[in-house]
């Protein structure tokens, strides 16, 4: 998952452009970088980190011009620590594209050797955005018109880009000399929205992941970009849009609205905090359908996506709602850390009971989703040792038993907890007393109650039905591959570092 950023305006897009990140810093905490227009000239910077972290003043002075893209990583594909994929990426030919992207190509291979080979292309990272990047700068050379571009000629390419690249991709790209292009994959799995301010120059356009970007830099929500569309907006300030794919259909993940987005975002029309409300009252008829006779004194809600759906569970059955839980919010992701005993130490500097809330009572705590189970066993272990009663847990999601290919880092199947057991077998595996889970149909019902339009969800890590139909059982094995592997190179990059520092302060 990332997050993305594209702005033409009047006005040096360099703050504009971090401003926006942090305000997306949730969905990317891995690196980030931002590429501006300057003339002739495109400067760029990127790096490992967080955003605060990874620009100073001096590189935001570097970052002169009024158009720009950024971009916030949060690895799917390629290497977490090497910095050369940290994106934006840059490719000089043809005209100089910049571009930054959200969403996993799960044909990148087939691409890689196809550029090699048939375009005469160097791809130089595992990065699949880089792939990406080098369709589109071929895309544009074959549509290209006596070597110039123009608006029919870059809405051609990004049908061409279409045609060749599978999977999930939302898109920002600079062309030099031309203009900010962003695009969405025919799906729509990762979200685009675009934005417009009004100034005595002109009309300015920011072009984002998601609306609470928009908001909070002054920019009026304009609309999604749908999937399968372009847009492209001139130096000039003028915009084209134009939907470059036959087969577009809207099909958005759901699992934005289960965590990844804020809850002060609206994705393909739908509140994303409505949305959680939603599955909290779905979730509350359930559990009172399946737990009629079961005594809860107090719902507390696992910090912090899962606050909504508590909340309105808690108000549908008329149980008392309290906040039992203390986030450090200066703590690293738990799930980014080596090993089950470094995960399980993060767990408990992360989140702190209350003990009041605890002491003595029979506790339901809900979390937005179960992944590992890594997370959910520590935090009933610490409500018990807060003085719970009894620990029910519920989860405003269903069970996630296959891996996400289209942008979500989701773990192997061997990883994934619900993976071959049943919810007996889980709840037994977390140390709960009992466990619910909502069920698929009422969270779709939840999302697209506030969207009824919206027929289809990208929702295969619950389901395992990928919807762009080129997923097989031997592709999943070779990235559950490809993931092993990573981890055993990770591990041996932590014991060459340790090492180093070692021979570093015996020589001191």
């Amino acid at each position: 998952m990332c997050g993305i950023l594209g702005v033409v305006s009047y006005s040096p897009a360099n703050q504009l452009l971090y401003d926006g990140l942090q305000v997306l810093q949730h969905r990317g905490q891995d690196a980030a970088g931002i590429a501006t227009m300057d003339g002739d000239t495109i400067h760029l910077h990127k790096g490992n980190g967080l955003v605060r972290d990874v620009f100073r003043t001096r590189n935001m002075r570097a970052l002169q011009g009024n158009t720009g893209i950024a971009h916030v990583r949060y690895p799917t594909a390629g290497s977490a620590v090497d910095h050369n994929e940290a994106q934006p990426f840059y490719v000089n030919s043809p005209f100089g594209i910049v571009l930054g992207h959200n969403g996993n190509l799960t044909n990148a291979e087939e691409l890689k050797k196809q550029l090699f080979v048939q375009d005469l292309r160097h791809v130089n990272t595992n990065s699949d955005s880089e792939v990406l990047l080098n369709v589109l700068a071929h895309e544009l050379q074959s549509k290209s018109k006596g070597l110039r571009l123009d608006a029919d000629s870059i809405f051609a390419a990004v049908s061409g880009v279409h045609q060749r690249c599978r999977g999930a991709y939302a898109v920002v790209a600079i062309i030099a000399g031309y203009g900010l292009l962003a695009f969405r994959d025919i799906y729509g799995i990762r979200p685009l929205v675009i934005g417009v301010n009004e100034t005595p120059e002109g009309n300015e356009y920011l072009i984002a992941s998601e609306s609470v970007a928009l908001d909070t830099l002054g920019f009026k929500f304009l609309r999604d970009v749908a999937p399968g569309e372009a847009v492209f907006v001139d130096f000039q300030g003028r915009l084209y849009t134009r939907q470059c794919s036959d087969n577009a259909q809207l099909s958005p993940c759901i699992f934005e609205y289960v965590y990844f987005s804020r809850p002060d975002s609206v994705i393909d029309g739908i509140s994303v905090h409505e949305s959680r409300l939603y599955m909290g009252e779905y979730l509350a008829d359930k559990l009172a359908r399946i737990w009629p006779d079961v005594k809860i004194d107090v719902v507390i809600p696992i910090p912090d996506s899962s606050r909504p759906s508590a909340l309105q569970l808690a108000n549908r059955l008329n149980i008392l709602f309290r906040e039992g839980f203390v986030k450090n919010r200066y703590i690293g992701r738990t799930f980014i850390m080596p090993g089950q005993a470094m995960r399980k130490k993060s767990v408990r500097q992360k989140l702190n009971a209350i003990g009041l809330e605890f002491k003595g009572k029979n506790v339901l705590l809900v979390d937005d989703s179960i992944v590992r189970g890594t997370t959910s066993r520590e935090i009933v272990q610490m409500a018990r040792d807060a003085g719970a009663l009894k620990v029910y847990f519920a989860s405003a999601a269903p069970p996630v038993r296959y891996p996400n290919v289209y942008g979500i880092d989701m773990p192997s199947r061997a990883e994934l907890i619900a993976t071959g057991r049943t919810d007996e077998e889980i709840c037994r595996e977390i140390g709960a007393d009992a466990l619910i889970y909502q069920d698929l149909e009422d969270l779709k019902s939840s999302v697209r109650k506030a969207n009824p339009a919206i027929a289809e969800f990208e929702a295969s890590c619950f389901d395992g039905i990928y919807i762009t139909g080129d997923i097989t059982p031997a592709y999943l094995d070779k990235v559950e591959r490809g993931r092993s592997a990573g981890k055993a190179n990770k591990s041996a990059d932590d014991d060459q570092m340790e090492l180093e520092l070692a021979m570093s302060a015996s020589s001191m």
